[in-house]
């Protein structure tokens, strides 16, 4: 924005030169990127942030050098004595949530000409060509206080009535530029009793524009939605003056002073005689009340400022405050709409005092001793334990979208909560819209990508966290490990008869034994992406902390890999309810004097009854020679009745103190495979 220091001077008597005052403005935050000396007037360029509208006016930039350089402000007259005669111009806001408030004031007989030379040349140096006294006066305010304003030739009015509403089923509107524009029906109009005579704060329409013959003005002076103008003006491919300020905010108190300005101006020069204001106020300014204690101020600058000297600054800008012993109270005013907060006060305080006079220190830093906390160590044994089984780690972004849970099959109830995804307000990507809510489609795009490149041997992981909306402010964070796994079903000389999934379940099992995890069992698993039958939920203590498994046939049909019946097998554990149960305490014993005796028996049992639920009636019997019992064994075929499975079980026995005898292990032994059958309806196979 161009200022004129000649035009700043009228406000503020500062005797120091134009480089003092940029330097000054520079360090409060205002940078002044130019000068220039145009007719002996200094004009600077100054660099005003989107999230300071207030400074796009002469006032603007004047209440700043009146802070920094604790001079009084002066303000130009802008009140107009009364009584006066009515306005014959009624307002009506249809659209209160996209208008505040709209106020006016009819100047009528007014003669419309060029205007006198210093305000042509003030508009100028400004960079806005003069037009008629008329339109350059509402030009003339908005540079010098911030405010946009719009003079409708009063007579063109129809029905002397202005309605404020949306576009509706209105289509198109011919704007002062001559183009016919194209409308949503959100666009906000000025209307007056028959047609649309403006698009609200952005251009007027050409039906009721001021002409040379002009003898009537009605001057709005309104505020607008900064949302709506916004949109409004990016839909319509049309920018100006006031649109480019109410798309950042304007003051809706402060711009009653601007209309009476304006309407002082055009009775002055054009010689009109002012009506009485019209005021529509729906929307109400209510200043914030933002709570600061003294000691976070000087907490957070890193100097010492006395507190009466913090409220002297904030007052300085506008921004009164209220002593509450340890704390005061801060009321934003209406034109600074960009302070909410503690932070935003405190950022104003230090911008006044100014940035050069705050010493430069080198931060104080609590450095750790490097030393790992508990789960710091758990963490990096579990990656280390993974590796160890030969998966090779992989890091992505913390990003999915929709569609990968549906090629997952993912239900919209799901039990674990993944479709409870947090949404990113501006995402780098369509396709990573949404926090992760499980480490798996990322992991499946990894393999994607590596097979498509000629890997056939691919052992993935990754170790991060997921993102679960649980309705609070913040999400629920989770850490997961999360594998896959899968190598060419091409025949070779030397091939591994181990399935697939056996060799990733013993990856997690050696996983589980260095974590020191007991009582963990696989069940089968309801997971909808995996194949039912080749897959299991894993528990410990009877908590369920994840799943493995080989991917379905439909999950595989949907990535459409190009591979001969591929069997790909993935797993995902909640690290967090791993690390929960695992045994803290390490404890060591001495290793067995005494040889052990093992006890081989296989059972014929159920197919519904799994694996797990026989071995953890095995490990329940309570005696103490049993040392280990394991499965070795499991079939189904000939010799095997259809719906029955044969499961092969080792059982070792030892003593601590004294070496077995034959027969104190066949007495347990028969004893716990009795316990067994009784509970299970198995028989053992090869008995009589």
């Amino acid at each position: 924005m161009r200022i004129s220091l000649e035009w700043i001077r009228e406000f503020v008597d500062v005797a120091a030169g134009p480089e003092e005052i940029a330097h000054r403005l520079t360090m409060a935050g205002l940078e002044i990127e130019g000068m220039e000396s145009i007719d002996g007037d200094v004009v600077m360029e100054v660099n005003v942030t989107p999230n300071r509208p207030d400074c796009l006016s002469m006032l603007g930039i004047a209440r700043e050098v009146s802070s920094v350089f604790a001079m009084p402000l002066k303000l130009p007259k802008t009140v107009i004595d009364g009584p006066l005669p009515p306005s014959e111009v009624q307002v009506v806001i249809d659209d209160p949530d996209l208008c505040a408030r709209y106020t006016g004031r009819s100047i009528l007989g007014v003669t419309v000409g060029d205007s006198p030379e210093w305000m042509r040349k003030r508009l100028e140096k400004c960079g806005i060509r003069a037009i008629n006294n008329m339109v350059d006066i509402t030009n003339y305010v908005l540079l010098e206080l911030g405010h946009p304003l719009h003079a409708f030739d009063a007579d063109r009015i129809s029905g002397d009535k202005i309605r404020v509403a949306r576009a509706g089923s209105r289509r198109s509107i011919m704007t002062l530029d001559g183009a016919d524009r194209k409308l949503d029906q959100d666009t906000l109009l000025i209307w007056d009793a028959e047609h649309p005579v403006a698009v609200a704060g952005i251009m007027g329409g050409e039906g009721s524009s001021v002409t040379e013959s002009t003898k009537n003005i009605f001057l709005e002076s309104a505020h607008f939605t900064p949302m709506s103008i916004r949109r409004s003006a990016k839909a319509l491919g049309l920018k100006s003056e006031s649109s480019y300020r109410f798309e950042r905010g304007t003051d809706r108190v402060f711009l009653e002073h601007a209309l009476n300005r304006a309407a002082l101006l055009m009775a002055e020069i054009g010689g009109g005689t002012i009506r009485d204001i019209v005021d529509v106020y729906p929307g109400k300014f209510i200043p914030a009340e933002i709570t600061v204690p003294f000691r976070k101020v000087n907490s957070l600058i890193g100097i010492d400022i006395p507190r009466d000297e913090i409220r002297r600054l904030l007052s300085g800008i506008g921004i009164t405050t209220e002593d509450r012993g340890d704390e005061f109270i801060a009321f934003p005013p209406a034109f600074r709409g960009d302070i909410s907060e503690a932070v935003d006060i405190i950022e104003e305080v230090a911008r006044c005092y100014g940035y050069d006079r705050i010493p430069a220190r080198i931060p104080r830093t609590v450095l750790s001793d490097g030393v790992l906390n508990d789960k710091e160590r758990a963490v990096r044994s579990v990656r280390e334990a993974i590796r160890r089984s030969g998966f090779h780690e992989v890091v992505n972004f913390s990003f999915m979208n929709s569609a990968d849970l549906d090629v997952l099959s993912i239900s919209d109830n799901d039990h674990e909560d993944r479709r409870k995804h947090v949404m990113l307000k501006n995402p780098l990507r369509q396709e990573e819209c949404l926090m992760r809510t499980t480490l798996m489609p990322s992991l499946i795009r990894n393999f994607l990508y590596n097979h498509s490149r000629g890997l056939r041997d691919i052992r993935l992981f990754e170790l991060s966290r997921v993102f679960i909306d649980w309705g609070n402010q913040l999400p629920r964070e989770g850490l997961r490990l999360a594998g896959i796994f899968f190598q060419d079903t091409t025949p070779v000389i030397w091939k591994d008869t181990v399935p697939p999934f056996y060799l990733v379940k013993g990856a997690i099992e050696a996983l589980f034994e260095e974590m020191r995890l007991k009582d963990c069992s696989f069940l089968p698993s309801g997971e909808a992406f995996l194949h039912s039958g080749k897959s299991a939920d894993m528990h410990c203590r009877n908590v369920k902390i994840g799943y493995i498994g080989e991917l379905g046939p439909e999950v595989i049909e949907r990535l459409d890999i190009k591979a001969h019946k591929p069997l790909i097998i993935v797993f995902e554990i909640d690290v967090d309810q791993m690390l929960e149960h695992r045994d803290q305490k390490i404890l060591y014993r001495q290793i067995p004097r005494y040889p052990a005796i093992e006890r081989d028996i296989a059972l014929i049992l159920d197919d519904q009854i799994s694996a797990a639920e026989v071995l953890n009636l095995f490990r329940s019997y309570r005696s103490d020679i049993i040392e280990h019992v394991g499965l070795f064994d499991y079939y189904k075929g000939k010799n095997i009745p259809k719906d029955k499975k044969s499961l092969g079980v080792r059982v070792t026995y030892r003593s601590a103190g004294r070496t077995l005898t034959e027969n104190d292990a066949e007495e347990v032994h028969g004893a716990i495979v009795d316990f067994v059958t009784a509970r299970t309806g198995a028989t053992v196979r090869g008995a009589a």
